[in-house]
């Protein structure tokens, strides 16, 4: 039994009412801005420093890592923010205005490195991404924590994570699609403005449009220290989160080497819309067919059967890595197993809360949801940074009229073999994943306590 009973501000069955589904719209347009603006950085940032700016691919490397490395703080300072936050809007939504507009001047930042020596490009260039991640989290950590705070009603939080993910995906593809050539029209700075507006804008949308419903009051105040203890102690939220260091590690390989892989390996650049297409479109069709499994099989078994479908998606490509039909094929089928994860992952991320407060009696939504940004964030750096790191092992050289065959050869293992060896480790990791079959156990439990509470005061 606990030692620490929870009651609630509000009506003890408010938290599990269902928010209308044009509300759980509204929410998703926050994950088109955000998204957006990643895939901006995910997708071309390495490509922009190398090959636009003339960094070595071994700094940028070091940069993408040593950066998520220290976001890893700001996440967890973060989620103790939302965590204590008190407004009449609620801990999650005031975040969402008061960031904002900075995340839109750093973006922007990021993208207009000046001519100037290497050395202060350098400088440049770790100033203006620190400053990025920084806002990104002051975004991030809220926006996602937020789900957590609609309802706790199991499917309204499914059809959130599927809406927001129909968005963000859409924003995703927009970006792959046209900002290569759009960059070369209007320059990389024009750009990076203009994604930034429509951020900004949607984000506002997205504070207005949505209601905060789960606002439990401990009778303690959890301090970091007891926070951060609480974690460690939820055994399906330590799951998750190398669960998000491996995929995002996964998608950032994948986003960061197409560029590349178009340019060198299918000696034509131009084609890259192409292959952008092929990864993305097919996610956004299997989202809608992706409901149905979450239903049925659950969670964690819908995202495993995606799973060995990305495997032998990638491994298609093995069949003739120089051939652009069957890397496009391959990017397709592996696009159709990756896209389960990214429609319940958030979802997954918010249902350990409930474990957590059952296990511990403390809810640290902003926690669970900053730990596992920060496996997020770590994913995307080693990503980026083994990109940069076997690039130079390989030999490139982002201004060289002609690689090396070591380099061809790295490019290949970057974008093909590298795939497959992370999706066997998600595969592994998740198997450890069950709290579908107890989630139900754990929210009534966690209901009963609190009427019981209520009952006593």
């Amino acid at each position: 039994m606990l030692s620490r009973e929870i009651t609630s501000r509000a009506q003890p069955n408010l938290d599990m009412q269902v928010p209308p589904k044009k509300e759980l719209w509204f929410y998703g347009f926050g994950a088109y801005a955000t998204f957006s603006l990643w895939t901006m950085v995910g997708t071309f940032l390495t490509f922009y420093y190398t090959d636009v700016v003339g960094l070595a691919a071994g700094v940028v490397g070091t940069l993408m890592l040593v950066s998520r490395v220290f976001d890893g703080v700001t996440d967890i300072l973060m989620g103790v923010a939302v965590d204590k936050t008190k407004s009449k809007h609620g801990k999650a939504r005031p975040w969402l205005i008061w960031g904002s507009v900075p995340l839109g001047i750093a973006i922007v930042a990021v993208f207009s490195v000046p001519e100037m020596t290497l050395s202060n490009q350098v400088i440049y260039a770790y100033v203006t991404f620190f400053l990025f991640i920084i806002m990104y989290t002051f975004i991030s950590i809220p926006y996602k924590s937020l789900m957590g705070m609609l309802t706790l009603d199991p499917k309204s939080r499914s059809m959130a994570n599927i809406y927001s993910t129909i968005l963000n995906l859409s924003g995703a593809l927009i970006v792959t699609v046209i900002t290569q050539p759009l960059a070369l029209a209007i320059g990389w700075t024009t750009v990076a403005i203009i994604y930034a507006t429509i951020a900004v804008v949607l984000l506002y949308i997205t504070f207005l449009k949505t209601k905060e419903r789960v606002i439990p009051v401990n009778l303690e105040t959890v301090g970091v220290k007891e926070g951060v203890s609480a974690l460690f102690r939820n055994k399906y939220w330590i799951v998750i989160t190398v669960y998000c260091i491996l995929f995002y590690t996964l998608i950032a390989v994948n986003q960061g080497s197409g560029l590349y892989y178009a340019t060198w390996v299918l000696e034509n650049q131009s084609i890259y819309p192409l292959l952008g297409i092929s990864s993305i479109l097919p996610m956004v069709i299997t989202l809608f067919f992706v409901g149905p499994f979450v239903l049925r099989f659950g969670k964690r078994n819908t995202v495993l059967i995606g799973i060995v479908i990305c495997i032998i998606g990638n491994a298609f490509k093995i069949i003739n890595p120089f051939d652009v039909s069957i890397i496009v094929i391959g990017n397709v089928i592996a696009a159709v197993g990756v896209m389960p994860t990214f429609a319940v992952l958030f979802a997954m991320i918010n249902d350990t809360a409930e474990y957590g407060e059952y296990k511990t009696g403390k809810r640290t939504v902003g926690l669970v949801n900053s730990g596992a940004s920060f496996g997020i964030k770590v994913g995307t750096g080693v990503g980026l940074a083994s990109i940069g790191w076997l690039l130079s092992f390989g030999g490139y050289l982002g201004t060289a009229a002609e690689q090396t065959p070591l380099a061809l050869q790295t490019i290949i293992f970057i974008g093909i073999f590298l795939p497959i060896i992370i999706s066997i480790l998600m595969f592994i990791c998740l198997s450890f994943f069950t709290i579908d079959k107890h989630y139900k156990g754990y929210v009534d439990e966690i209901q009963r306590r609190k009427e019981d509470a209520m009952k006593r005061t």
